[in-house]
C-alpha cells in the first residue's frame, strides 16, 4: 500500500468529499494562499474555484456564524484555522448555536459543520500561539471533539466527520504533518467514539492523544528493553470518548497512565481517570498517572519549552512509578 503523511490525507478527504458531494465547501484566512494553511489546501482553490475554497477575513466569530447558517441550510462547510488560539474570539457562535440548534429544534434541524483547528508549537511561538483547548471544546454537550494521531486515522475520521450530522472540531497537530504511514487511495470512514489499540501490552495501559501517541510509541521502545510491556490506547476522540476500550485494557494490565497534548486541570485526563475510577476500580493495582502541561501560559523560551512540554521521558518516569507497585501497597 502507498504511504501518504497527515497533510496530505487530509487534503486528499477533502479533495475526495468535494468531488462527490456539491454541498462540501472549505473556508477560512488564507486557505486559498499559495502555501495553502501548511499545504493542506494547496491546488484546492484552482480545482474547485473561489466559491467553494474560500479565502476570509479576519473575523472569527464571523467566519463561525457563516459556517453555522449554511450547515443548518443543507451545506457541509468545512472551517479551517490555522491557530486554534483565536477559536476562542468564534466561541458563542460554536458553543451557543451550532452546540444547540438540533436541541433546540427537536432534532429536525441539523449543524453538520466541521472546524479543522490546527494546534501545536512552532519555534518558540509562545504563549497565544501554541494552545490547544480540545478539552473545553469537549465540555460542550452537542460538540463533537476529533484528535487524529496519524495520516490514516486523519483521513477516515474527516470523511466520516463529513457523514455526521453534529458540529465537529477537529484537531490537528503541527507535529504529525509530515508524519506517513499506510493511507488507502479510496474512501473509507472510521467510526467517531471508537479508538484504537496501538501497540499491545500487559504490565501498563498508555491512553495518549494526538501528538503524544507518538512519544508513547518511543517510550514503549525504551521500556520494553527493561523488559516492561506498555499497551498503548488511541481514543482518537475526546467525545465522544471509547471508555470501554480503556476499561478492557485496564482489566488486564491493572495499570493506567494517560497522556495529553492540553492542560492537566480541568482535562480530559482528569475526565479519563474519573471514568476509570469510578466504573473500574477493582481492575486498578496502583494509582492512575497523568501526563499533560502545567497550569501555567506556554513558554516562549526554548530551554523553558524543553521542561513545559512532557515527551517520552515523562512517560517511561510515570510508567516506572507503577508498574513496581504492588496492590498492598496502594491499600
Amino acid at each position: 500500500m502507498r504511504m501518504l503523511n497527515f497533510n496530505d490525507a487530509i487534503r486528499e478527504a477533502i479533495k475526495q468529499a468535494m468531488e462527490t458531494d456539491d454541498s462540501v465547501f472549505v473556508y477560512g484566512e488564507g486557505v486559498d494562499f499559495a502555501k495553502g494553511v501548511f499545504g493542506i489546501a494547496l491546488d484546492l482553490a484552482k480545482t474547485f474555484g473561489d466559491e467553494r475554497v474560500a479565502d476570509m477575513p479576519m473575523s472569527e466569530n464571523a467566519m463561525a456564524g457563516v459556517g453555522v447558517g449554511a450547515a443548518i441550510a443543507g451545506m457541509h462547510p468545512i472551517m479551517v484555522h490555522q491557530r486554534i488560539d483565536f477559536m476562542l474570539l468564534s466561541l458563542d457562535q460554536l458553543a451557543n448555536h451550532a452546540a444547540k440548534v438540533s436541541y433546540m429544534w427537536g432534532g429536525h434541524v441539523k449543524c453538520p459543520f466541521i472546524t479543522r483547528a490546527i494546534v501545536g508549537r512552532g519555534w518558540g511561538q509562545g504563549a497565544q500561539h501554541s494552545q490547544s483547548f480540545h478539552s473545553v471544546f469537549a465540555h460542550f454537550p452537542g460538540l463533537k471533539v476529533v484528535l487524529p494521531s496519524n495520516a490514516y486515522d486523519a483521513k477516515g475520521l474527516l470523511l466520516q466527520s463529513l457523514k455526521d450530522n453534529n458540529p465537529i472540531i477537529f484537531i490537528e497537530h503541527k507535529f504529525l504533518f509530515n508524519k506517513e504511514c499506510e493511507v488507502p487511495e479510496e474512501m473509507y470512514t472510521i467510526p467517531l467514539g471508537k479508538g484504537r489499540v496501538v501497540r499491545k501490552g500487559n504490565d501498563a495501559t498508555v491512553v495518549a492523544y494526538s501528538q503524544m501517541v507518538l512519544e508513547a510509541e518511543k517510550a514503549a521502545e525504551e521500556l520494553s528493553k527493561k523488559g516492561i510491556d506498555i499497551e498503548i490506547i488511541d481514543p482518537r476522540t475526546s467525545y465522544p470518548l471509547d471508555e470501554n476500550i480503556i476499561a478492557e485494557s485496564v482489566k488486564k494490565t491493572g495499570r493506567l497512565v494517560i497522556a495529553d497534548i492540553d492542560w492537566l486541570y480541568s482535562g480530559i485526563t482528569a475526565e479519563i481517570a474519573a471514568r476509570i475510577a469510578e466504573n473500574h476500580f477493582d481492575s486498578l493495582k496502583a494509582p492512575i498517572k497523568r501526563i499533560g502541561l502545567p497550569h501555567a501560559t506556554h513558554p516562549c523560551s526554548y530551554s523553558l519549552e524543553d521542561v513545559f512540554y512532557p515527551d517520552k521521558n515523562t512517560i517511561i518516569k510515570k510508567v516506572n512509578e507503577i508498574v513496581t507497585l504492588k496492590r498492598a501497597e496502594r491499600l
